[in-house]
């Protein structure tokens, strides 16, 4: 049985030390009477919370003004947390400046691409390069670590809060001299510069590096090189605030880990995760669901999968949703049993603790309309019954802590490509790299294949099956690395509109797709996207009726055998799906986006054919199975989203009731099962 006490991050870093599933939430007590603490406390034991985040946006009251200090409250309310033995992730506030800052230093306030400066009154209204701002924090930042490092309370720092969620971009001249900085630091002079932009294109030659601007609005498309660095820059430059700001606590307390709280949802796409992550102790993630989605329970695991990638191992939920969010058009609210669903799927997929946005409903600010841990309307109301609910599902679910995930596939995820494929003037601008990867995932998740996300230059060793949905811009190393990959034994599938452009996103010559040309054994000499609404038919070793959206190109194969064409169309009986034998693996390449039906037809035969197996040997509808390894035992997870619930054969201890499974398990109608399956 896993030790519940074991390190959720790199026993290199500084582990949380908080036993079991940590559980709790954004905690905010100065949005309400001191009197309310010691019901919140009262509560808080009562749906099992063990561990909640202050301070995420207390700046103003606890620097009034500059460098006059008011810890009195923060006191009071860590000595009563670690009365209540609730542990505190003590953020730094440096989220939402104070309005004395901004009137102070009205220069630190943001400009957008068309010139506008912003103004306070929210949050993250900050220019991520001004340097009084980068003073500010860290000063508030250093007070904190000093007045608290030994506090027994504290187990954790959180980093200010959701890093670019709002201010991502800054366009000011002090954001224009910090660009100009970062790129004489990539290149090592201005001729560097002009070939990698391929700046002798509508005469933008830079002969002095004060000429450089960030990629404001002009009457043109942009530089498509120029709009990739600026999107380089701007997540480097937020990450240099979070690594102040992390060294200033890791030099009062190196022991306490820090933390800083990640967007990957449908959302947002600001930052480069991938050079994020090493930078922490522990990975978290906010995560919240689409209204409009009807299967946002893959976007739970695509999510959870991801993060746990980035991990390398458990991470922590710090943020989703009891019920409605508040910044949708429609904010709906959970389903009955989603919540619960939502959690322990989160879990499932890797997180070591699970938290909301926030314990108590606010009843003013921006906010007031987000769902909470304690509803507007108390404790009488079915959001509270499912928070108690889920805590003692948690603390059954101790054991599962630091248990990992194996995983026989991998889909390769690339900011920096995402970044690229998503500029103006494709071929089709109605391609999305999310939605690609998702077309992907989505047969998977229902097949219940266990998927990894590596970067293009991971070390692929440990998977049967890498998948490329979209990946348009590749650096020669990872195009090497993929390559070898099915030379040496693995299978490859490659989406269309792949490898095309280098790591400059220039177009690489000679046809396409580019840097997988030679490992996929085709080569096409003209694309030919669709329109909004045109579909073309599709022959072969594919279900009957089958369509494609989105792409088509002209594919001429070169070592490749053809596994599908098209019927009708300007392409008719030219190869739409090719599979190829590089070396000793196998290589596919999708050269259009079939229809949902063809492309799981499709991804079951490649999975087949690379040996991968399901966690279930019979997948089941509506059945999300997860499995997490440990030392001594595994453990299943079984999630209905059908509502139909199922018998599932399974040896073990089911942990949610405590009772032996005797060979089957029962999943009810929209619940969970886990199964602890003893090795």
């Amino acid at each position: 049985m896993t030790d519940p006490h074991s390190p959720i991050a790199s026993t290199t870093k500084p582990a949380l030390r908080v036993p079991g599933i940590a559980y709790g939430a954004d905690y905010n007590p100065e949005q309400w009477p001191e009197e309310f603490w010691t019901e919140d406390m009262a509560l808080m034991r009562e749906a099992g919370v063990t561990m909640v985040s202050v301070g995420i946006f207390a700046w103003a009251l606890l620097e009034p003004s500059e460098g006059k200090y008011d810890f009195s409250r923060l006191d009071r309310l860590l000595e009563l947390l670690h009365q209540n033995d609730i542990a505190a992730d003590l953020a730094t506030p440096t989220a939402a400046p104070p309005a004395w800052f901004f009137v102070k230093h009205p220069e630190a306030l943001p400009v957008d691409k068309d010139g506008r400066r912003l103004s306070y009154g929210s949050r993250q209204t900050f220019c991520p390069s001004s340097p009084d701002y980068r003073t500010a924090a860290l000063r508030i930042t250093r007070a904190l670590a000093e007045r608290y490092a030994d506090h027994p309370a504290v187990a954790m720092w959180h980093i200010h809060n959701e890093y670019g969620c709002h201010n991502a971009e800054c366009h000011c001249d002090t954001s224009a001299q910090a660009f100009r900085d970062w790129l004489r630091d990539r290149y090592t002079g201005l001729d560097t510069l002009n070939h990698a932009w391929g700046t002798t294109f509508w005469s933008q030659w830079y002969y002095d590096w004060d000429e450089i601007l960030p990629p404001r609005a002009t009457g043109a498309d942009p530089n498509p090189a120029h709009l990739l660095d600026w999107r380089r820059f701007c997540s480097d430059e937020l990450l240099s605030l979070c690594t102040a700001e992390r060294d200033v606590l890791r030099t009062a307390a190196p022991s306490t880990p820090a933390t800083t709280n990640f967007m990957v949802n449908f959302s947002i796409d600001a930052l480069d995760y991938w050079r994020w992550a090493p930078e922490l102790d522990v990975v978290s993630n906010d995560h919240y669901l689409q209204s409009t989605d009807p299967e946002s329970q893959i976007d739970v695991a695509l999510s959870g999968d991801l993060v746990r990638s980035l991990a390398g191992g458990p991470w922590l939920l710090m943020e989703h949703s009891t019920g409605a969010v508040n910044w949708q058009p429609v904010n709906r609210a959970k389903r009955p049993g989603e919540m619960r669903r939502n959690a322990l799927a989160h879990v499932a997929h890797g997180a070591d603790g699970i938290a909301f946005f926030q314990w108590r409903a606010a009843k003013a600010g921006a906010e007031q309309w987000h769902s909470a841990m304690l509803p507007h309307a108390g404790t009488d109301t079915q959001i509270w019954r499912d928070v108690v609910r889920l805590g003692t599902d948690l603390q059954a679910l101790a054991e599962v802590r630091g248990s990992t995930t194996t995983s026989q596939v991998a889909i390769v995820w690339d900011w920096n490509a995402r970044w690229a494929l998503e500029q103006p003037s494709q071929p089709n601008g109605e391609l999305r790299f999310l939605d690609l990867v998702r077309d992907w995932y989505r047969p998977l998740w229902h097949a219940g294949v266990a998927v990894d996300f590596v970067r293009p230059d991971s070390d692929l060793s440990p998977y049967r099956l890498v998948l490329v949905p979209s990946l348009y811009l590749i650096d020669d190393a990872g195009a090497a690395n993929l390559t070898g990959f099915a030379e040496r034994g693995g299978t490859l599938a490659v989406g269309f509109h792949s490898g095309m452009v280098d790591a400059n996103c220039h177009v690489r010559l000679g046809g396409y797709p580019g840097a997988f040309r030679d490992v996929l054994g085709v080569r096409t000499d003209e694309l030919f996207p669709l329109l909004p609404g045109e579909t073309l038919h599709l022959t072969g070793a594919v279900p009957d009726g089958a369509t494609a959206t989105l792409w088509s190109e002209r594919v001429q194969l070169a070592g490749a055998e053809a596994v599908a064409s098209y019927v009708d169309g300007p392409l008719k009986g030219v190869p739409a799906v090719t599979r190829h034998a590089p070396g000793d693996g196998t290589a596919w390449y999708l050269a259009t986006h079939p229809d949902p039906a063809t492309l799981a037809t499709l991804l079951d035969r490649i999975c087949a054919e690379a040996g991968v197996q399901p966690v279930l040997a019979t997948p089941m509808d509506g059945i999300e199975a997860v499995r997490r390894t440990g030392p001594d035992a595994d453990y299943l997870f079984l999630i209905d989203h059908g509502g139909s619930g199922a018998e599932v054969p399974a040896k073990g201890i089911e942990l949610l009731t405590g009772k032996d499974t005797n060979g089957w398990v029962t999943v009810p109608a929209g619940g969970v099962a886990v199964v602890r399956e003893a090795h």
